[in-house]
């Protein structure tokens, strides 16, 4: 009673401050909030505020609610496919900044989660943080042989107020599926399920550590990216340690050219990152904004990218990333018949779906792109519009490519920052085509059956009394075929109908022969008239279900 209490308040004031910021249109989507309207008699917000843009307003809006709603927002502005230019625009502003909370806490966290006096584990821990944002802080400090670190710890009593704030997005949610009339398009409860787990995710920052160091690792010889160093052994659940780096903030242009940056080399290099991170190794860092990106400058003409803050990277499944390579080759190279055909073998379109209508809305997504100016080019664009297509040809997209999507876009982006004339499609077209040579090449894929040989091998002995019982079932004609659960509930749903007058037609049949002979042997244990009580059951039930199957 009381928690629902709460809940009824918070909902309360959620409503207020939507009606300050006059977001009637929110508001009004569904039926149930139009009485909210009556909240804005008694919210301050004059001329000014409603002549404001929408997206502004929203923005204000869920900075005001508080840091989850901030970080909500951020995740709504990478759902470019969902929501509204204007209205992303402004959420991708969202900084996720709040107060810091007190460096004595942040210590007293650090040696709960270390079972040891900060003075025992570092030789200095500055109690003033460095950063702070709405899961955790960032203090600066050495460790005992002097390497400079830094501490992130998780804020106290944030997973309480997360799980709070999930609870009643998800309750607005529910509400919203069941009065909003486009609620099937966007699925408001399984966005919240996917922002749940991302947060949830995010407050373990063993996770983060492990997806540091894997990125590390794939980038070890290479002058492209820097990986700050895991300090394993100081990392818990709620603190994680890594190497303290110096750089040039990537958003600093001036600082960069003033150092003499090769600006043009670091544009190709970011995208050259991108590439290899997505279709190399399949690991990508998904958060890529200017605030997790620094530069090392100390060979200005060969100056590598800094990479921070791991606690969203993605990955995609091999099919996915095998036809989203095939799909990208294809677009460069403006084939848009191929594009189509990629699509409908992806499973990414139904597969009744006519391949000429597939292939004139990609053409005709692609060539306005293509007629622009080499330097105005945005696979980022081109990847979102395609998106779209496959929105309108019914497909549910995973959230793996909208996050592909949302990083390319703040690649090219940064890019075109740092060298205005950037040609993304002579620097990505390039890269795409030697990352995949190699990786499908006659050296790398003679290693990988040298290491799936053993395995195999191993299941060797089993194959050929699997083929003989596969051709024995085949020719006895008991061989069964498995159906996904997802089609198999489409053909139920199809042929339910069919498959009822079937059921009823053969049941009553065999019901009805039974109970003839029954009754013209007399078998059973009572008669009636001279003939058997069994059988002659048999003959109602049979022509019942005979019945049934003709009007069914």
């Amino acid at each position: 009673m009381v928690h629902g209490m709460k809940q009824f308040a918070r909902l309360l004031k959620i409503s207020a401050i939507l009606s300050r910021y006059r977001l009637d249109e929110f508001l009004e989507a569904t039926h149930l909030y139009r009485p909210m309207r009556l909240l804005r008699a008694f919210t301050p917000g004059g001329k000014e505020i409603a002549e404001r843009p929408r997206g502004e307003r929203l923005r204000l809006a869920l900075h005001e609610m508080g840091p989850i709603y901030v970080k909500f927002g951020q995740i709504i502005s990478t759902r470019r496919d969902l929501v509204a230019p204007d209205i992303a625009d402004e959420l991708a502003l969202l900084q996720d900044q709040v107060p810091p909370f007190p460096g004595e806490e942040a210590q007293a966290i650090v040696e709960k989660a270390l079972r040891q006096p900060v003075s025992e584990l570092f030789g200095s821990f500055e109690l003033e943080p460095l950063a702070s944002a709405s899961i955790a802080q960032v203090h600066e400090a050495t460790l005992t042989d002097g390497r400079e670190v830094v501490v992130k710890v998780v804020r106290p009593g944030i997973r309480r107020q997360i799980r709070r704030d999930i609870n009643l997005l998800m309750t607005i949610a529910q509400l919203a599926e069941k009065y909003w009339e486009d609620a099937s398009r966007v699925k408001p409860t399984e966005f919240v399920s996917e922002f749940e787990m991302f947060i949830f995710d995010e407050l373990d920052m063993n996770r983060e550590a492990a997806n540091a160091s894997v990125l590390r690792q794939n980038f070890e010889d290479s002058d492209d990216l820097y990986v700050p160093e895991i300090h394993w052994e100081l990392t818990k659940e709620q603190v994680l340690v890594m190497e303290r780096i110096h750089g040039v903030p990537i958003s600093d242009v001036e600082a960069l050219r003033n150092a003499g940056v090769d600006m043009e080399k670091l544009a190709k290099t970011g995208i050259r990152v991108f590439y290899t991170q997505v279709f190399r190794d399949n690991l990508f860092h998904a958060d890529m904004h200017p605030g997790n990106i620094y530069v090392d400058i100390s060979n200005p003409e060969n100056p590598t990218y800094i990479a921070l803050d791991f606690g969203i990277v993605a990955s995609l499944t091999q099919k996915d990333l095998y036809f989203i390579s095939e799909n990208f080759l294809a677009m460069f190279n403006r084939d848009y018949f191929r594009v189509a055909l990629l699509h409908q073998e992806a499973g990414w379109v139904p597969h009744d779906t006519r391949l000429e209508e597939l292939e004139a809305a990609v053409r005709a997504v692609g060539e306005p792109v293509f007629s622009r100016p080499l330097n105005e080019i945005s696979f980022g664009e081109l990847m979102l519009k395609l998106i779209q297509v496959a929105y309108r040809f019914k497909l549910d997209i995973q959230p793996q490519l909208i996050m592909l999507q949302k990083t390319l876009l703040n690649i090219e982006g940064l890019g075109r920052e740092l060298f205005p004339d950037l040609d993304v499609l002579e620097a990505s077209k390039p890269e795409l085509e030697r990352i995949l040579r190699e990786k499908h090449g006659i050296d790398n894929t003679a290693k990988e059956l040298r290491e799936r040989l053993p395995g195999w091998l191993s299941k060797a002995p089993d194959m050929p009394g699997l083929l003989h019982d596969y051709l024995k079932q085949a020719t006895d004609g008991t061989l069964t075929t498995r159906i996904d659960r997802k089609d198999l509930e489409q053909l139920r749903a199809s042929d339910s109908k069919a498959g009822r007058r079937t059921a009823f037609a053969v049941s009553g049949g065999a019901v009805f022969f039974s109970g003839t002979l029954m009754a013209a042997i007399g078998t059973g244990p009572w008669y009636l008239w001279g003939a058997s009580v069994t059988g002659l059951l048999g003959l109602v039930v049979g022509t019942w279900l005979m019945v049934r199957a003709i009007r069914s």
